[in-house]
């Protein structure tokens, strides 16, 4: 039996690997970043070519710092940007075109036409999602409209689909396995939420042929083993599967109903357990499945902002305010407040509760006296406010304030933003001592799959709370603050 297991958490800007011992204790870590493709406004492209590099390359560095070698790992567990989506050839491996990826844009106008027909409601009630550009389904038949011969070859079995976590699972298996897990399948507007399965009418809708779809599995099993892989041996069992902001849930022990989490990465996700039934909405969240371990099904209530640390790294790269992502802080530190200003981060449309595929980002507030420190800040600040309407949505949904919530992924070690997000919410909020969740939460899983674990109070064991920021604004600074972040998004 080996001694660690790997998680890899396939990120939207760069692939992480880690090697976690039993005690789930970080012995290895790596972190490549890789290329992102723009070819138009609003559209967002990866080369999975790039992504399979930076993995490979993530593993053998998080193997080497934990002076390990493959033949000591029990199992594999995998994380993923979720609805991005690709379509291969089973023969060859090589993509039909890049992958689509979650924040693109380009098929809203097919969302759009659905929804003119009247479609939402109903797709709502069978997948828990709304009609919108961000989810997979929309996504591929935009790959079957414009790739020439793609239908066809869909329809003879001749290609296969598959969000990231399926793309990566094809490769490390030398193309043996074509599955998928319950969690990234309910990000794709083809899978029936209350029966975990991909739907006929669903598939019809998007012009989806069923030969392409991959083998829903729960979160935790074998779903292949290794073969072929550079740098690991053959027969390592990969056990854990589950899309990124589910895999957090999984890291940040939110196993009973009504503890939530918010991952601050690329985008920001909040998503609460609401326990082993289905739940719509009435607030423009979606409806997700939040794990499945054996028989045991957990649902999540969850909302979106695209755009979180993503707009640190427009600062950095489309602006040039500073060098390095983590120099922001610092920046934002350097002035009181943001002046004044107020950044909506809407550059890839605005998600939850809003659910505009139209708006865009807006900068307001400004007179002659603004820095880039009050930029910087006021864009912190538009994070926060995105996840403060997140927040308010779900009170609603459930009828009482949030009581806590943890946050993770790496925007959640700014400081600074995370006081501004309780103050705004006036709520307390728990940092880990780990706030690698994502991936803690698929090396867990991966455990589990294999029995290296037995269930989730082990899990639960080992989570400590690293930071509790609670809040100290006061009422009427909060109204004013919320005031200005109203009249922005209204323009935005």
């Amino acid at each position: 039996m080996g001694r660690y297991v790997l998680a890899i958490d396939q990120g939207t800007t760069g692939s992480t690997a880690l090697v976690l011992d039993r005690r789930l204790a970080v012995k290895g870590k790596a972190n490549v970043e890789f290329r992102q493709i723009f070819p138009r406004p609003g559209w967002v492209e990866h080369d999975i070519e790039d992504i399979w590099t930076a993995t490979l390359k993530a593993i053998g560095a998080a193997l080497r710092a934990a002076s390990a070698k493959g033949a000591d790992l029990e199992a594999i567990g995998i994380t993923n940007q979720r609805e991005t989506t690709l379509l291969w050839d089973r023969q060859s491996g090589r993509p039909v075109h890049n992958a689509i990826v979650w924040q693109d844009r380009r098929t809203a106008g097919i969302c759009n036409e659905l929804k003119a027909q009247g479609k939402e409601p109903w797709v709502r009630e069978k997948t828990g999602l709304v009609l919108d550009a961000y989810f997979s389904g929309s996504k591929l038949r935009w790959l079957f409209e414009n790739v020439k011969g793609a239908r066809k070859k869909a329809e003879s079995g001749a290609l296969a689909f598959g969000t990231i976590d399926s793309a990566l699972l094809w490769r490390l298996t030398g193309g043996a396995a074509h599955k998928t897990d319950v969690t990234n399948a309910s990000r794709t507007l083809l899978m029936d939420l209350d029966r975990r399965a991909w739907d006929d009418e669903l598939c019809a809708l998007f012009g989806v042929p069923r030969a392409v779809l991959p083998e829903i599995r729960p979160s935790a099993g074998e779903f292949g083993t290794t073969k072929g892989v550079r740098g690991l041996p053959d027969g390592i069992p990969i056990a854990g599967m589950a899309g990124d902001q589910q895999a957090a849930m999984v890291g940040q022990a939110c196993f009973a109903e009504g503890e939530a989490k918010c991952t601050y990465g690329t985008g920001a996700f909040l998503l609460m357990n609401a326990g082993p039934r289905k739940v719509t909405s009435r607030n423009g969240l979606l409806g997700t499945v939040a794990w499945q371990i054996g028989d045991q099904v957990a649902y999540a209530l969850e909302g979106s902002a695209f755009i979180a640390g993503a707009v640190v790294q427009w600062l950095r790269d489309g602006l040039g305010l500073f060098g390095k992502s983590k120099e922001v802080e610092k920046l934002a530190r350097s002035v009181r407040d943001s002046g004044g200003v107020v950044f909506v981060p809407a550059l890839a449309g605005l998600g939850a509760p809003h659910w505009r595929q139209e708006a865009r980002g807006l900068i307001s507030g400004l007179d002659r006296g603004v820095t880039k420190a009050h930029l910087a800040r006021a864009a912190l600040e538009g994070v926060a406010f995105e996840i403060y309407d997140l927040a308010q949505a779900m009170a609603q949904d459930i009828g009482k304030p949030m009581p806590m919530f943890r946050v993770d992924g790496g925007m959640s070690a700014n400081d600074l933003l995370m006081q501004f997000q309780s103050d705004l919410l006036g709520t307390p909020i728990e940092r880990p001592r780990m706030i690698e969740t994502t991936a803690l939460g698929a090396a867990f899983l991966g455990g589990l799959g294999t029995g290296m674990w037995a269930g989730l109070a082990e899990l639960e064991s080992v989570w400590r709370a690293g930071k509790r920021f609670e809040p100290r604004m006061k009422p009427d600074e909060r109204e004013a603050h919320l005031a200005r972040w109203r009249t922005a998004v209204a323009k935005s």
